[in-house]
């Protein structure tokens, strides 16, 4: 490490601590009251405090320390981190059948995360707002209508970015990390002897005691560690060891004084488990703390909301979603952007969740089933990766892979107990971006199918032309081309229809390679086929946006010299009807024409000049 980046260390970990830790940070608000709720039957013993501090720390130490930080984030592509990439990693090195169920996995877990990032802003933000009843209880009322109107400011503020906000993410979460350790610390003194929870004896003990019922309290203990995908998925914002020094010397000690304080605190005062977080604070800082917990609650929903938006880039650039307007909120940094569409379907999403759970609560059922689905996705991949990838011997990855997949299913299953108490929210969410995920990908690849069973060779064709040539006009020609090895729909049409071929001709291809970014070296490669046609392969990586501008510019430095005054590009648009299918097929079918007629078009996905556009039309049946 050179003496800049030392110098920048201190910074980027503080930045880290306040992006990638609003979710998990947040969590001491409401984690320790849901483990004593009416669901699970636990009343306020010593013996069943000690024992959910005791599951709540070695949790953290086991699944965030060791499993995430130590091995999962070891799984990286160029130094990007999340499921996705995860899912991309694991399908390289292995034969066709695994590669797609690999896959299959990887969308499952990208479907999850849609659903985990619905309920985060709505129960983070509720759980802040409750401390209103503390503070003065006939304000009651007035917790869901605020809830909604700090989300609406929230998400009304996504089109400017986060750029400027995020300058005060940071010092505001290390003021809270701050606050839950100074919190914490005040009850343990009172009563010490609840550090003796540090223990693993005390989980072990609950699990002998209580038996099944405390195998569905697992279900309330993973609620503290919700947000732990963050850290794998924002690995390429922030590196590997400012992600790990912020949750060892900052993170992880103040949320274990903080829970270990709520629960000195109920040791001492068993009616304080109605909002144990809220009645650590003495009476004149109640007020202060809900500022600030709304405020850490907002930093957390900002995470997810800007980690969903590079989900949602990452799966169009890969072919699984269409694509849509993405916006960039900054000049500096690639990975803050804004997609309208997500945006506000994820705001709907989020009032529509509030107003129909009217309490965190009640949403905490909800909650953890997509987080645990995706670890468990998360551990079979990353077991692929080590084996397949890495070469790791197979015999110390299985045993290894068994203990992460043991703990992630036994929390699985415990949460997925709750579909009727809420469960069943995110993983309909989860199905839904699924299906729309599969659909898109295997739909799109039909139709590519169809546009090209003409059975005609380009070289053929091009052979063809330049011995027999139409008539010929001036300028150049650009034709969109999905592959190298095949003749673009637009030129066939524009040959039979026009009869006239212009002086040079370009088939550009965009290609999305299994990396978050390509070099600007390794951008455009130029081909001449003939006298008059040339190939362009331009390509980009996962994580970022073709511009037709920047490619002209490279094909410059490359010899090919294209000004955009004098270029038309040639575009097909297929109208779509539906063939004979059976009637599963025939729903994925109007899924998939619902998606086209709304997704969009090329002009403008790759920023070409409306007024240098010829789009030429065609009915398709799929």
């Amino acid at each position: 490490m050179n003496k800049n980046n030392r110098a920048s260390l201190p910074a980027i970990t503080l930045a880290a601590t306040g992006v990638v830790y609003g979710d998990i940070g947040t969590s001491p608000l409401y984690t320790l009251r849901e483990c004593f709720s009416d669901y699970y039957g636990f009343s306020v013993q010593p013996d069943v405090v000690f024992g959910f501090l005791s599951l709540i720390f070695w949790m953290q130490i086991i699944i965030v320390s060791i499993k995430y930080l130590t091995f999962v984030m070891k799984a990286d592509n160029s130094g990007e981190g999340g499921i996705l990439t995860l899912m991309s990693l694991a399908g390289r090195n292995t034969i066709s059948k695994t590669t797609s169920i690999l896959i299959l996995m990887g969308l499952v877990g990208g479907g999850f995360f849609y659903g985990e990032v619905v309920i985060t802003p709505a129960i983070s933000v509720m759980s802040a707002i409750e401390g209103l009843e503390i503070a003065a209880p006939a304000l009651d009322a007035y917790i869901v209508p605020c809830s909604i109107i700090v989300l609406t400011l929230l998400f009304f503020l996504q089109k400017r970015g986060t750029g400027s906000v995020g300058k005060i993410f940071a010092p505001i979460m290390l003021l809270w990390f701050l606050t839950l350790a100074v919190l914490g610390i005040r009850s343990i003194i009172d009563n010490p002897d609840v550090l003796a929870a540090l223990n693993p004896k005390w989980a072990l003990a609950f699990f002998v005691e209580h038996k099944s019922a405390a195998f569905l309290a697992l279900g309330a203990t993973v609620l503290a560690i919700t947000g732990v995908e963050a850290l794998y998925a924002d690995m390429g914002h922030f590196g590997k060891l400012p992600i790990r020094l912020a949750w060892f010397n900052i993170v992880l000690p103040s949320l274990v004084l903080n829970y270990f304080g709520q629960g000195a605190l109920l040791l001492k005062n068993p009616e304080a488990i109605k909002n144990p977080f809220f009645l650590l604070a003495p009476d004149w800082a109640l007020i202060p703390l809900m500022i600030l917990a709304t405020l850490a609650t907002v930093i957390a929903s900002q995470a997810v909301i800007s980690g969903v938006f590079s989900l949602t880039r990452q799966a169009v650039m890969l072919g699984y979603l269409p694509p849509m307007r993405i916006v960039h909120t900054s000049e500096r940094e690639s990975g803050q952007i804004y997609i309208p569409a997500i945006n506000w379907l994820l705001y709907i999403s989020v009032v529509l969740v509030i107003i129909g759970f009217g309490r965190s609560s009640h949403l905490a059922a909800a909650y953890g089933i997509a987080v645990t689905g995706t670890m468990v996705l998360t551990s079979i991949l990353f077991c692929t990766v080590a084996i397949k990838n890495w070469h790791w011997n197979r015999y110390i990855v299985i045993p290894m892979g068994g203990v992460m997949l043991l703990i992630d299913s036994m929390l699985f299953s415990a949460n997925a107990l709750k579909i009727f108490s809420g469960g069943w929210l995110p993983l309909t969410l989860g199905l839904i971006m699924f299906i729309i995920m599969t659909t898109w990908k295997s739909e799109r690849f039909r139709l590519l199918r169809r546009l090209h069973e003409h059975g005609n060779s380009l070289e053929a064709m091009i052979s063809s032309l330049e011995k027999s040539p139409p008539t010929k006009v001036s300028g150049t020609a650009v034709y969109m081309s999905r592959s190298t090895k095949v003749i673009p729909f637009a030129l066939l049409h524009n040959l039979k229809h026009n009869k006239v071929l212009h002086e040079r001709v370009v088939l550009l291809t965009l290609r999305t390679e299994d990396a978050p970014y390509v070099h600007n070296v390794q951008r455009v490669t130029i081909e001449q086929l003939s006298p008059s046609f040339w190939r362009v392969v331009a390509s980009y990586g996962f994580k970022e946006i073709p511009n037709v501008e920047d490619i002209f510019y490279r094909c410059g430095l490359e010899g090919l010299p294209c000004r955009m005054l004098e270029t038309s590009f040639f575009m097909s648009h297929e109208s779509l009807m539906l063939g004979k299918r059976p009637w599963y097929l025939l729903i994925r079918g109007k899924i998939f024409m619902a998606l086209s007629r709304n997704a969009l078009r090329a002009p403008d996905q790759f920023e070409i000049p409306p007024n240098r556009v010829i789009e030429l039309g065609s009915q398709v049946e799929i």
